[in-house]
Parts: structure tokens; sequence; C-alpha cells
């Protein structure tokens, strides 16, 4: 690391390792394989509160590799990539206009709740535009999370049409912004995260769809577990920079895993009966449209690519196919069962598997498997 990188570590601010969370593995595993795949389409986090969801989002933030961006770019855009480029920058290359690169952490965008519109997807200043000529954008909140992730604290309390607006934007990689005949866009592709609590409300179903994952979390039981994250938080606070020296070696392994994965992703296959068989579960789950098959598709692949292989397994599918379908599934009020529950079942069924314990402790709500590693 060259001295100005170090200067910059040392002056941003301190964050919790990723790698030192205890258990929350779905919710973990969801993220992972969405900074892998941004197309995979973000992921939903419901869960207790006090469960460390901030934190994970803004370890994960912490943990990814730098990026080459146009130097003094305020949308973060690719040197190299036309799809993660302005117009603007696009224009200058297409001149042979030489491009100043530089190098950035990738960055995390908090969306507050009270946001209005203007400050999600920026401005246009029309006294400008007409008096000087020039499209004077200001950019908001989608222009900085471009290449980055945005995260919605409590989205099930967000106003249904920015709800759109995020999810629209984060579904086609770019960001529309029309006034008085003066149309602008720029890039805006992003890892949308939502998380909320259950008791304060759901999302609509057709918002909650447009969620690629949907990661449930629930408080640890086991008292040995929490007392192990209880120890670890007071240590983190205590002094800091040992706590993150003795985690350096997890961070850079896992960083490398990542790199490796996304560089590696274009090259794992599945075979046709597979695909077939994920598209037969969701038919049988009655899953409107083919968002389920496709995401379903892209995340077993995703981690394929982050365990290091070419061939996409039973047992991938089955690792993330409730996460892709258990929010996607009609909501039936007398229905008991744990929407995950049916999904495992069905799946079961289709692919000739048993169902694995873990996935029968979920059938009453008791599942603790996700803080049984860590």
């Amino acid at each position: 690391m060259s001295p100005t990188a170090q200067s910059t570590a040392s002056a941003r601010r301190v964050v919790f390792p990723f790698t030192a969370i205890v258990g929350q593995e779905e919710m973990k595993l969801a993220l992972l394989l969405n900074v892998i795949d941004p197309k995979i389409g973000g992921v939903m986090i419901m869960g207790d509160r006090g469960t460390g969801k901030s934190t994970t989002i803004r370890a994960l933030a912490d943990l990814l590799p730098e990026i080459s961006v146009v130097a003094n770019d305020p949308f973060s855009s690719d040197p190299s990539d036309p799809d993660l480029m302005s117009d603007e920058v696009r224009q200058l290359l297409e001149q042979g206009a030489e491009i100043p690169v530089a190098h950035k952490k990738v960055q995390m965008v908090d969306l507050p709740l009270g946001a209005t519109e203007d400050r999600v997807c920026g401005t246009i200043d029309i006294e400008k535009a007409l008096s000087e000529g020039v499209k004077a954008f200001e950019p908001g909140l989608l222009a900085k999370a471009n290449r980055g992730i945005l995260y919605v604290d409590e989205v099930n309390l967000l106003d249904d049409h920015l709800v759109d607006v995020l999810l629209d934007s984060a579904a086609s990689g770019w960001n529309t912004v029309e006034r008085e005949g003066i149309s602008i866009r720029h890039p805006a592709r992003f890892v949308l995260v939502g998380s909320g609590n259950p008791e304060e409300g759901e999302l609509r179903p057709q918002l909650l769809d447009r969620f690629g994952m949907h990661a449930e979390i629930h408080t640890v039981k086991e008292p040995a577990l929490r007392v192990q994250i209880v120890e670890q938080r007071a240590d983190f606070d205590q002094n800091p920079p040992v706590f993150l020296e003795n985690y350096k070696p997890q961070q850079e392994a896992l960083q490398e895993q990542i790199v490796n994965a996304q560089q590696l992703l274009p090259e794992v296959k599945m075979d046709y009966e597979l695909r077939v068989k994920i598209s037969e579960v969701c038919s049988e789950l009655d899953v409107d449209g083919l968002r389920g098959d496709i995401v379903s598709n892209r995340a077993a692949k995703a981690l394929t690519a982050y365990e290091g292989r070419t061939e996409v397994t039973v047992d991938d599918i089955h690792r993330v196919i409730t996460l892709c379908l258990r929010h996607r599934l009609r909501k039936d009020p007398l229905e008991s069962i744990d929407s995950g529950y049916k999904v495992a079942k069905v799946f079961s069924r289709v692919f000739g598997v048993e169902l694995p314990e873990s996935d029968i402790a979920q059938k009453n709500g008791t599942g603790q498997k996700l803080g049984a590693r860590g």
C-alpha cells in the first residue's frame, strides 16, 4: 500500500470487520452474492432490531477492494466500461481525449427516510440551463451510489413512490431526470440493500418482488454465541486498530475471494436439466413472472464462482433458492407454514433430495441456522 493510500485509510472512519461478524450467515451470503453479481437485484433484509444489519452492510462496503474511476467525476464513472460511464465521459472517449483515472473505495450511501425525490435523483437548475445554455445538473444520492451500495434502513416505511424510483434505477442501471423539456441521465448501477422490521409493516408484494433476494435474520438465541458477540464488540470499541489488525489476514483473503469470483463468474455453467428444475420449482410454487427463475440462476452461479468452481451443483441451488423465492410466494393469511420451508419442501421434491434438518427446523419458525456458524 502506498503512503497516500495508508494516510487515506487511517483518515477513514473505523468500521467493524466483516469477517468478525458472528452468525447471520444468510444475510452475509446474500450480500456477498450481490457484490459478485450486482445484476441479482439487491437484498431485502427483514429481522429483529439490534441484529447487526447496518453493521454488516457497512462492514461489507469497507471490505470491498478499491475501484478505478474517472477522476473528479460525480458519478464514479468506469474509465473503460461504457455501461458504467456518464454520457460526458463517453463523448470525451470518442473524441480521443485522455481520461484521468483515480482509485477510490466503494461508496456506501445511506438513504435517509425523509429524503425527497430531488435529493435522491438529483435536480436540474432550469434558470442556469436557460440563461447559459448548459445542462446544469446537481447530482443526487443515486449518482453518489453508482458502482457502490445504496442502503435503505426501514425500507418498509419509505414512500412507495421513492421505492419504485430506487428499484427502477437498480434494475436498469440508469437514472433519468426530466424537467421542463430538459432531460439528463447518468449511470446508477448499485447494489440495493433494504432492511426493515416486520413488526413495522410489510412492503407491498409488487415492490418486494423487485428485490433479488430476501434474507430473514433472527436474534441469536444461544447464550455462548451472544456472549461471544458482546465480547467482540467490546474488544473492538476498546482498541479498534488492534482488533482490525487481528482480522486483517481474513479480510484480505475474503477480498481476494470476491475479486476472483467476479472474474470467474462469466465462465460458470449450469446444466440445462438444473435450469429446467429451477423453473419447475417456481412453477409449482405459483411464483408470478420470471424474476424468480432468473435470480435463482444468477445467485447459484455467483455462489459457484464464490467457491472457485465453474459447474453449478444441486447443493449450490439448494443454498440460494429459498433466499431467491421466499418473498415471491402469494401470502395466504390462513397459512401457518413458513414460506422458506415451503420453498425447501418443493425444492426437495423436484430435485429428489432429502430435506436437511436446518430446513425442517424452519417449519415452525424455530430455525436457528442463521446464528449457528460464525
